[in-house]
């Protein structure tokens, strides 16, 4: 991205186990060691509850603890137990989660690919990224952008003579520019149909969202780094934002998760869950995507909710699975099992496993 290059992936599996010896699975962001260090604290809370119960538990703990406050590792933890959590439930009573949640509103849900990557080489690495794309035929894509404006403007012209002008475009700063600086580049990219542009801004800047939305050609979208719907309330009730993108694996798992979404409902603004570590998390996205209408249309959707899909090379999503997850032609199955409908192979978990 246009902070940094990454070398590597990495994020923490969490297993739920009942008395009754079922198990559930949920994805923690973040270092397993940091996660971990967390695991005392927690349990000391959890162990002995009902599957159904945690929710309950877990409001326990952000009031007996609220000096930690959520924009935190320990929020990421509460995620990774709550998507475990639902899945060992809907394993108990032979559900899938996306019915515990709120029903099953598809058996697919549309994705974006997301890729076009900065790499170390753009000039050789970009263009084989976008035809790898074009290849899969996706319908929407999400491309890396924010070296600054002439630089993107050169990525979104090659995007558009790669995949055409018929694929929704959208582009990621990954907040790496001041309020000025996304002023400029938006005002050069509009003319290119950008379907939005995710985190222009630093994810604290509120003020500065809502003054780029108010004169954004580009509809503006943010979220992965916002944890419970209480952050992604002080950007909704200024209408700062015209997409909001939890991430299940950090911001309070389904159970905050889905109180953001009621909470985009009411505001009328778009859904799209991020998705960035394993399979685990792409399932749990594919669920919660599911089990939602896109408000406020009915059956036909002019935009419809579309999950993140990484299209680069990642074994902890097409590994770590005895079936992996794979979308094909723009659309992702959400799993038919109960829970989750995902099983892990733990021997790929345990080639993978941080020594």
């Amino acid at each position: 991205m246009a902070k940094s290059l990454a070398t590597a992936r990495q994020t923490t599996i969490v297993v739920v186990e009942t008395r009754s010896g079922v198990t559930g699975i949920g994805e923690a962001w973040g270092m397993p060691a940091v996660n971990q260090a967390y695991l005392p604290l927690l349990a000391s809370y959890l162990e002995g509850s009902d599957l159904a119960d945690v929710e309950l538990v877990f409001s326990r703990i952000l009031a007996r603890h609220y000096h930690f406050g959520v924009q935190n590792q320990m929020m990421a933890c509460i995620s990774g137990i709550d998507i475990a959590a639902k899945d060992a439930l809907g394993k108990e009573i032979g559900l899938p989660v996306c019915r515990l949640i709120g029903g099953r509103g598809s058996e697919h849900v549309p994705v974006y690919a997301s890729g076009g990557y900065i790499t170390e080489d753009n000039a050789r690495d970009f263009t084989p990224q976008l035809e790898a794309i074009a290849a899969g035929k996706h319908r929407a894509v999400k491309i890396k952008i924010g070296l600054g404006p002439a630089s993107d403007l050169a990525r979104v012209r090659e995007a558009r003579h790669v995949l055409g002008e018929d694929i929704d475009l959208m582009v990621d700063i990954n907040s790496n520019y001041s309020l000025d600086l996304a002023k400029h580049t938006l005002a050069a990219l509009a003319p290119h149909r950008i379907g939005w542009v995710e985190e222009p801004l630093a994810p604290q800047d509120i003020a500065g969202y809502e003054v780029l939305q108010r004169c954004s050609p580009v509809p503006v979208a943010t979220g992965e780094a916002l944890y419970t719907v209480h952050d992604f309330q002080r950007l909704l009730e200024r209408r700062a934002v015209d997409v909001v993108q939890p991430d299940l694996s950090l911001c309070g798992g389904f159970w905050q998760g889905r109180r953001i979404a009621d909470l985009a409902e009411l505001h009328h603004v778009r859904l799209s869950p991020h998705v960035w570590g394993s399979g685990i998390g792409l399932a749990a996205a594919a669920h919660y995507v599911a089990s939602r209408s896109p408000s406020p249309q009915a059956q036909d959707a002019p935009w419809p909710t579309l999950v993140e899909y990484d299209v680069g090379a990642n074994p902890l999503r097409e590994q770590l699975f005895k079936q992996p997850l794979v979308a094909k032609d723009g659309l992702l199955p959400v799993p038919p099992g109960p829970g989750l409908g995902i099983e892990l192979d733990w021997s790929a978990v345990e080639k993978y496993a941080l020594r």
